[in-house]
């Protein structure tokens, strides 16, 4: 059989994940599903101030904390009187390729490259390419991305393809594939055919990397006005940012701030289609990763996910792609900032979350991104329109992802909707129990873990299990 050959690749899995990340993830097993995460984070050795001192090697973070008092004073005409918080935004397009995806790649190369690996790997179509190649560059290391990048006619994502060139333009070798299972495949054998450091999204530099930015935000506010930010609103995905963000505000003593996560509602698009690949108009910081990764973070492709993002999440709601095309837009015109669509997710939930808090209250969105000619609004709804999806102006609740763009009228016609994150905590334990092999039992380790997890109380999470399991037969 071909020693490269698919199932042959496949069946190397957690030795070439091993390998190529070196942590022995199966040292932190403490059950059935049950693992030492905060053992896990420490073990890396890198507090929050070493981290910060790693960061600043290369000029990532220490990015500036800007009040939006043209979007707050549109925000409180719409809210009733007394409401209308101050809306701030961190703006991460201050970093080296322009996202918070710097943090995440600076740690990420800064380890491959102090255990002494040749170059750096990572599996991404999106900003963390970008960051990872650049920080690649000023390491030295040789890189390799690998995208996602087109679906089987040959259409590209206008942004994917920026990210293409940016990549290229810091020295990384970019292989591009076409929707589907190969990219995983292709990632394995890259990683067992070069020896280079796993830089996935997913390992615990990568997202405590994201903790300097939580920890940041937090005392520029505290030093400017002397409180916390009443919520932070994160644009949420695979749940690095939501993790490492929330980690990094409870390390500055932020731990009564809500955390807010924020979801482009694409319902019904599935992520691994061919047909669905370009009926989106957003890479990232939608449903059709968040959702799965909330449900089952250790669907990642590292043994165990370092992004639990069920764990620190207070409140989930997601907006529409018409609304965040509008909000980026009232950005622009009204601040001055044009920045790109994955930070402007969370704009549009925190301009609508704002009209419901007190003036005197604070609102942080935790990031931007720098913009471009694939990011722009332009480029795709150009895509959208090739697609046949139709782009109107009207309430935007009557859009349906995939068939329609319906981009509001009027600030009024923002709103966000809820997810229930009861369902999406008794989704996640029917993963856990459909992930068990047949002899296995569940140990009290194990309950404390899924209680952990979820952010319920043990009595809880035994009482949905048991329904669960009655359910299932």
């Amino acid at each position: 059989m071909n020693a490269d050959g698919y199932q042959a690749i496949m069946a190397q899995r957690n030795e070439i994940m091993r390998r190529s990340v070196g942590i022995d993830y199966q040292k932190y097993a403490t059950g059935v599903l049950a693992f030492d995460y905060e053992g896990l984070m420490a073990e890396t050795g890198y507090d929050i101030d070493r981290i910060v001192e790693v960061q600043r090697r290369t000029a990532v973070g220490a990015t500036p904390l800007v009040e939006l008092e043209n979007l707050t004073r549109l925000a409180r005409l719409l809210a009733p009187p007394g409401n209308g918080a101050r809306i701030f935004v961190k703006d991460e397009a201050a970093n080296p390729s322009g996202s918070f995806k710097d943090r995440r790649a600076s740690l990420s190369v800064h380890e491959g490259r102090r255990r002494g690996y040749p170059g750096v790997i990572a599996a991404t179509s999106g900003n963390y390419g970008a960051a990872i190649a650049s920080q690649a560059a000023k390491a030295g290391l040789r890189c390799i991305i690998v995208q996602e990048a087109f679906d089987s006619q040959g259409v590209a994502q206008p942004e994917i393809a920026e990210k293409t060139r940016a990549c290229e333009a810091y020295g990384a070798e970019v292989i591009r594939l076409s929707v589907g299972p190969e990219l995983f495949y292709v990632f394995l054998k890259l990683l067992k055919e070069t020896g280079y450091f796993n830089a996935s999204l997913y390992t615990p530099y990568a997202v405590q990397g994201i903790e300097t930015l939580g920890y940041e935000l937090a005392q520029q506010l505290f030093e400017r006005e002397r409180i916390f930010p009443d919520a932070v609103v994160v644009t949420h995905a695979g749940g690095g940012n939501v993790t490492g963000t929330a980690r990094g505000l409870i390390k500055a003593g932020a731990s009564e701030s809500r955390i807010i996560a924020a979801s482009v509602d694409l319902s019904g698009l599935h992520m691994a289609s061919d047909r669905d690949f370009n009926r989106k108009s957003f890479t990232t910081g939608h449903t059709g990763f968040s959702l799965p990764f909330t449900t089952w973070p250790d669907r990642a492709d590292v043994p165990r996910n370092a992004a639990r993002a069920l764990r620190y999440i207070d409140r989930f709601v997601t907006v529409t792609q018409g609304e965040v095309f509008y909000i980026t837009q009232a950005l622009a015109e009204l601040e001055g900032l044009e920045r790109g669509p994955a930070g402007n997710t969370s704009l549009a939930a925190a301009f609508v979350i704002a009209q419901a808090l007190r003036e005197e209250q604070v609102v942080v969105v935790q990031e931007t991104e720098y913009t471009g000619a694939g990011k722009h609004p332009i480029a795709q709804l150009n895509l959208a329109r090739r697609m046949g999806i139709e782009i109107r102006r009207g309430d935007p609740k009557t859009s349906k992802p995939g068939q329609s763009i319906v981009i509001p009228e009027c600030p009024e016609q923002l709103a966000v909707a809820e997810v229930d994150l009861e369902r999406v905590r008794r989704s996640y334990l029917h993963n856990a129990l459909q992930s068990l092999q047949k002899h296995d039992t569940l140990t009290a380790a194990d309950f404390a873990f899924l209680a952990a997890e979820t952010r319920l109380d043990l009595t809880t999470v035994e009482e949905m299990i048991d329904e669960l399991i009655g359910q299932t037969g």
